[in-house]
């Protein structure tokens, strides 16, 4: 392993059933303290890159035939999803998935579930009521009646409880407002600069430039393109092609305001 590379992923193949091929041969990585982008149209394959570093691949019917996922070094291919949160890898599923009848709070005690987050429980909570102080002001609400940009912040908390070394987030733009979205980017930049590594699986263009600082495009199960994020997304070619989108006056920056 690298010294500075936290994941690594290299040749990855993966498939669903007996013959459908979702990945062939896919590699990206992720440094200590890093933010990547994967980014690509639906069935692009982001999504099974992600159930294949989270070890939820197989609740899917998916599985690794090829390649590695490495972890600090070591072998994730067959990993308990359990092991890797304790191993300090946490996920935001895609749709906001809270425990919509527990409080605000409760949710949260729910994420400080490895044994050094439960030592440290008050005092995230507190580190994490300071990033988001919506969380604060509603403790006590059930977090069925937070709006849909609240219930996408409390999930990104509820995630950090667990104090990983790896976030990694499907799509968390997905159905909120441009203001939103922004926000949420804030908020992830600054996660990151805090220490936290960032794997962020997006379409949003928007919010992959506010918080990540290198991309990889897959197309069809394969990745087809990698540079800085910026600088990706200043590539007409890719942005009309892959990511059905018009380029801004070949000013990516004017989309992350």
């Amino acid at each position: 392993m690298a010294d500075d590379l936290l994941l690594e992923v290299e040749e990855l193949r993966v498939t669903y059933g007996s013959s459908v091929l979702a990945l062939d041969g896919v590699g990206f990585s992720v440094p200590e303290g890093g933010s990547i982008a994967l980014l690509g149209a639906n069935g692009a394959g982001k999504s099974t890159a992600l159930r294949a570093v989270t070890g939820l691949l197989r609740f899917h019917g998916g599985q690794v035939t090829g390649g590695s996922i490495r972890f600090e070094g070591r072998s994730i291919v067959r990993a308990d999803a359990a092991a890797l949160v304790a191993a300090g890898i946490a996920q935001v599923l895609e749709g906001r998935r809270v425990f919509a009848e527990l409080t605000v709070a409760e949710n949260l005690r729910v994420g400080a579930f490895p044994g050094r987050a439960r030592r440290r429980e008050r005092e995230i909570r507190e580190e994490l009521s300071e990033l988001f102080p919506i969380l604060a002001e509603r403790a006590d609400q059930p977090a069925g009646l937070l709006s849909g940009g609240q219930q996408q912040v409390l999930a990104i908390a509820r995630a950090l409880m667990s104090q990983p070394r790896l976030l990694l987030l499907d799509e968390p733009s997905l159905g909120l407002a441009p203001r939103v979205v922004a926000e949420i980017g804030q908020a992830l930049r600054a996660i990151n600069e805090r220490g936290c590594a960032l794997l962020l699986i997006e379409q949003s263009t928007a919010l992959a430039l506010r918080a990540t600082k290198h991309a990889y495009l897959l197309e069809t199960g394969r990745i087809r393109a990698h540079a800085p994020t910026a600088e990706l997304l200043a590539d007409e070619r890719v942005r009309a092609s892959y990511l059905g989108a018009p380029a801004v006056l070949g000013r990516p920056e004017a989309l992350a305001r």
